[in-house]
């Protein structure tokens, strides 16, 4: 992911984005325990496109980015 396409995001989509490629990097990450990862760069450029997500979040001066991911999370949950 570019740089330009997540400034261009809104805040709340950025939260979502970063739900989503958390839940990716887990996803990679167990299956690279049961050894069916194709590509291992993957892992990388997800961490990285984490970091990405964050720090434009921290720039825009968003405060308590874990618990704002926490409470939208367990919102998604209740929607369900």
């Amino acid at each position: 992911m570019k740089l330009e396409e997540i400034r261009s995001m809104k805040s709340n989509e950025l939260h979502d984005e970063l739900e989503r490629l958390r839940r990716h990097m887990f996803n990679l990450r167990a299956q690279a325990v049961t050894e069916k990862l194709e590509d291992p760069n993957q892992i990388t450029r997800t961490r990285k496109d984490i970091a990405r997500v964050l720090t434009i979040l921290k720039q825009r001066g968003e405060e308590n980015i874990e618990q704002t991911q926490a409470h939208l999370t367990a919102e998604a949950a209740r929607n369900r």
